[in-house]
């Protein structure tokens, strides 16, 4: 394993972090914790030191399984980060009551490095401002409760300047970032301007919610064979200085196993010449057919009408990528249609790619007519 300094703290992690949010499911879709807790234990054997998790991740049992990994002295050997439902506050002291509960839930009396989850504009003014979040924040790490102070980010570059500028007290950031989302979000210019802030960055949705892994045929064939795709584009991110690390939310041993060995030979300066025009030429060819951004995060479900949103645009997207008949086939295989949304706006709320759900349904819907 490789590791790089996070920011200022003068902690070291693991180039990979095991992210927490796709754990191995059941049929009845509860996580297979055997099969989890496996996982992050083998990662943590072979030098990963960072588990992220979260208080919606897995409909709130990926804390619970977090901690049963956690267990047998594992906690000893990782730094456990862990982040505040902040749409959920709706008083100062529910800050306390639901750190409590996480902290309970992972069975631990400290988390490592704590987040503010998914900041957004309304979120940061009617949140974290008029609930002092920052003041709670320190609070909780006088009392030996936390121990770095971050926030997770899905919004516009301006905003994410100015929430770092706002406070002195930010140890680290995490934010989306890959070879296609070099302008999305807090992109290329965000991720530079944190790391000169002295700001460890995490870098969540490395393989845009599995679609760099499993590349439509016109993009794979802008990569040269030699490397996987997913070896791709792990590579370009950890060639980068600003980078601290990396999550990956993996979901089977084998994915695992292969992200170690690539994480193994990561280092800054690792991508050359060649390889940064075929990411330029792989983004143009992405970006001509991407039709909806979904990373299939899923935090738009459920649908209070029944609807599959991340399955139905990834249906939708691969009439653009792989053709009518693949997608009418994965769009027939849906129990409910696009023409059910009732555009009640419930998803939109907690979008983190702001897409407009309720306007292109009637789009998706037209597109298999």
């Amino acid at each position: 394993m490789q590791y790089r300094k996070f920011g200022n703290t003068g902690v070291e992690v693991s180039a990979l972090g095991f992210g927490c949010m796709r754990f191995p499911v059941n049929e009845d879709k509860t996580i297979n914790e055997e099969k989890a807790i496996a996982m992050v234990r083998h990662a943590i054997d072979n030098g990963v030191n960072y588990v992220d998790t979260a208080y919606p991740y897995h409909q709130g049992t990926s804390e619970l399984v977090v901690g049963k990994a956690l267990k047998d002295g594992y906690r000893e050997k990782v730094y456990l980060a862990d982040k505040m439902p902040v749409w959920l506050l709706e008083t100062e002291d529910d800050f306390d009551k639901y750190l409590d509960e996480q902290l309970k839930k992972l069975d631990t009396d400290h988390i490592d490095f704590y987040l503010l989850h998914a900041l957004s504009r309304e979120r940061y003014e009617e949140k974290v401002k008029k609930l002092n979040l920052t003041k709670k924040l320190e609070e909780a790490k006088a009392a030996g409760k936390i121990r770095y102070i971050g926030f997770s980010f899905h919004d516009s570059l301006d905003l994410f300047k100015e929430i770092i500028d706002s406070y002195d007290g930010w140890d680290f950031c995490q934010i989306q970032y890959n070879y296609i989302n070099l302008t999305h979000q807090a992109g290329t210019e965000g991720l530079k301007y944190a790391a000169s802030k002295g700001l460890g960055v995490v870098i969540m949705e490395p393989l845009l919610g599995g679609k760099l892994a499993n590349l439509a045929p016109h993009v794979a064939e802008a990569f040269p064979e030699g490397k996987s795709h997913v070896e791709y584009a792990l590579d370009f991110l950890w060639d980068k200085p600003e980078v601290s690390l990396l999550l990956s939310g993996m979901t089977e041993p084998e994915q695992v196993e292969a992200n170690l060995e690539y994480a193994s030979r990561s280092h800054v300066g690792m991508v050359t010449e060649e390889e940064k025009a075929v990411y330029e030429k792989a983004k143009k060819i992405f970006d001509e057919m991407a039709l909806v951004n979904c990373t299939k995060c899923a935090y738009c479900m459920p649908c209070p009408f029944g609807l599959n949103i991340p399955e139905l645009f990834a249906a939708y997207n691969m009439t653009a990528s792989h053709g009518m008949t693949p997608a009418k086939e994965a769009y027939e295989a849906l129990s409910v249609k696009a023409d059910a949304c009732w555009a009640c706006h419930h998803c939109e709320k907690e979008c983190p790619q702001h897409i407009k759900i309720s306007e292109m349904m009637p789009k998706v819907a037209q597109a298999f007519v």
